[in-house]
């Protein structure tokens, strides 16, 4: 009997939230935002209620529609600012676009990874190294060799 109510216990300790507290935070600007922990104090503060149906739990939710909001009249446009952004350990000299045509047409660009030209080419024929830099050798399907040279971070210095 003991077994039995320790097992039901843990039955229902484990019973997942379906939704959550939330609160919604306005500062003296207007500037809204949401936290689970509270608001500053010199915020308003609301408790709003969010939840998370699971699919096929009821009718069809709608999706979000996007609000924008004009400037005022005679005020200048916000910068943007970029927070981060994706290093591919080159300097980011070839952009996503660039890298993908270049891969699909098997084409090689200063700048570019090892995971690109193997993308481009498949697996390497011969790998050489030497003072930290490594030399790829790969040969096509005609019998066409083609050289490509890595710096010691693995971005391609050129070809042959």
């Amino acid at each position: 009997m003991r077994a039995l109510s320790i097992g039901v216990s843990l039955l229902l300790l484990s019973t997942p939230a379906f939704s959550a507290s939330v609160f919604r935070c306005i500062d003296q600007s207007g500037h809204v935002t949401f936290s689970q922990q509270g608001c500053p104090e010199n915020q308003r503060q609301q408790r709003q209620r969010a939840t998370n149906p699971t699919p096929s739990s009821g009718k069809a939710v709608p999706m979000a529609t996007l609000k924008t909001r004009k400037s005022p009249a005679g005020s200048e446009g916000e910068s943007l600012a970029i927070v981060a952004e994706r290093d591919d350990g080159c300097g980011n000299r070839v952009t996503g676009s660039e890298r993908r045509s270049a891969i699909i047409n098997k084409q090689i660009r200063t700048g570019m990874t090892r995971s690109d030209v193997e993308s481009a080419f498949g697996r390497p024929e011969s790998i050489t190294s030497s003072n930290g830099r490594e030399r790829l050798r790969f040969r096509s399907s005609s019998g066409q060799v083609r050289t490509v040279s890595f710096d010691e971070f693995g971005c391609v210095l050129g070809r042959r």
